[in-house]
């Protein structure tokens, strides 16, 4: 398979999850010095000192407010924003066996925002609990499409899957655009953040995809020997006793689930479910014991890297979290499409 090429060529000596530790705790430090460093930015700055003893009960009133109230959601919304939507791209890679799935390429990312739109215009009073499931009906419409486009007899090629997956997400999202065109005000404005940004997240988002979270992503974990032997062939998972339809079921409705909630808080943040994916694989090797919660991890340092540095290029402008995700991912995902286009997909 072209797919299982590609990533024989980034494949590294696998690592198990004991072995990551170091490079996990690692990981876990930068993103809790990166965290401190963004709750601290703002029209009223604060020091890192002052943060830390904020988060441990102290500082002044002001402090409080600003870094507990109006930074910190943000900061927990885009990490793990970000989190949910490189573990999507794992298990979306592993389930399909191509290199150039994830959330957004897919046609996931943009399904969920267009299911979430009409679900908002259609019931405007809805609670904020329905949206994570209207996204994942949307998610999975999406992606259902998109394979049966690619799917050439029992196969899915690379190119065709990601050439399909860009016409379905471009479409999902030319009619959101025009649906928001159309929409009254308040619902235009509310789903702004759609176009993939955290700017403004408050607890309300963060409480939209928390329950997905806590759920979704240790059942990720908990399949990392499933996703293994997916990477075999079918014959060669049957052979071990594995039934792959019910474990590629049950993988792809877990990685849409944490798209599909993660868009509902966050937008869609372009090329996170493609890069830190292959970056954690280049790090641990393709056993997923190591590979999901390293993946994890960049996905949160990637995403709140990105809205950090957005706040700090223009003030008091912001660049969306999504730009700078794409501009950074954009490049990599072509040099695999090319990859891919010359061994023959």
């Amino acid at each position: 398979m072209l797919g299982q090429n590609v990533r024989k060529q980034e494949r590294k000596p696998s690592v198990g999850l004991g072995v990551a530790a170091p490079l996990l705790v690692t990981l876990l430090l930068l993103l809790l010095v990166l965290a401190v460093v963004a709750l601290g930015l703002g029209a009223v700055a604060t020091p890192p000192a002052d943060v830390l003893a904020t988060l441990l009960g102290g500082g002044s009133e002001l402090t409080r407010r600003l870094v507990l109230e109006l930074r910190l959601p943000r900061v927990l919304a885009a990490a793990l924003g970000g989190a949910m939507f490189a573990v999507s791209g794992t298990l979306l890679q592993a389930v399909v066996r191509n290199p150039l799935a994830s959330p957004d390429i897919v046609g996931v990312g943009a399904g969920a925002g267009l299911a979430v739109t009409l679900l908002l215009l259609v019931f405007p009073q809805a609670p904020d609990g329905l949206m994570p499931w209207g996204g994942f009906l949307g998610a999975w419409l999406a992606f259902g499409a998109v394979t049966l486009l690619a799917r050439d007899g029992l196969r899915l090629p690379p190119v065709r899957l990601a050439l399909l997956g860009v016409a379905v997400g471009a479409a999902c999202a030319a009619l959101q655009q025009l649906i928001l065109l159309r929409a009254p005000d308040p619902i235009g404005g509310a789903l702004a953040f759609l176009s993939g940004s955290v700017y403004g997240a408050g607890w309300e988002h963060l409480t939209r995809m928390l329950p997905w979270a806590l759920v979704l992503l240790p059942a990720a974990w908990l399949l990392h020997r499933r996703l293994d032997l997916l990477t075999f062939s079918e014959d060669t998972a049957l052979a071990l006793g594995h039934r792959t339809w019910l474990g590629r079921l049950v993988a792809v409705s877990t990685g849409v689930g944490l798209a599909a909630a993660a868009v509902t808080s966050c937008g869609v943040l372009g090329f996170v479910g493609l890069v830190a994916p292959h970056l954690a694989r280049l790090l641990t090797g393709g056993l997923h014991a190591a590979h999901l919660p390293v993946s994890a991890l960049l996905g949160a340092l990637l995403v709140l890297g990105a809205d950090t540095l957005g706040r700090m290029l223009l003030p008091p402008l912001e660049v969306p979290a999504g730009l700078l995700t794409t501009l950074i991912g954009a490049p990599y995902f072509l040099y695999l499409l090319r990859q891919s286009s010359r061994m023959g997909a």
